[in-house]
């Protein structure tokens, strides 16, 4: 049964899913605090090229199944336009309300 976003744990990580399912950039962008950074699947990626094309390009959508590390560890069905759906693990970290780093990686 998947967790309804808005009951989400952690509020900047609610938003930061919020925002990613809306596909909307601006309130994305806002999630985040400045010079984030994250990996996928253990790799360094720039996190403006690696949203553009995993999530705004290709209308990703993430469907959390679990929440962990208060809220700051998701698992989540996540699609794409690209790639179609894969379970995937998502790991936060948070300051000040805002993402600092997240890291995505197949489940």
């Amino acid at each position: 049964m998947p967790i309804q976003t808005a009951k989400l744990s952690d509020p900047a990580v609610r938003a930061f899913v919020t925002a990613l399912n809306s596909h909307d950039r601006d309130a994305f962008r806002a999630a985040l605090a400045p010079g984030a950074t994250m990996a996928d699947d253990g790799s360094e990626r720039d996190l403006e090229d690696w949203t553009s094309r995993e999530i705004f390009d290709s209308h990703g959508h993430m469907e959390v199944e679990k929440e962990t590390a208060g809220g700051r560890g998701l698992v989540a069905r996540y699609r794409n336009d690209t790639w179609g759906e894969m379970r995937t693990a998502w790991r936060f970290d948070v300051d000040g309300g805002k993402v600092t780093r997240f890291e995505t990686g197949q489940a």
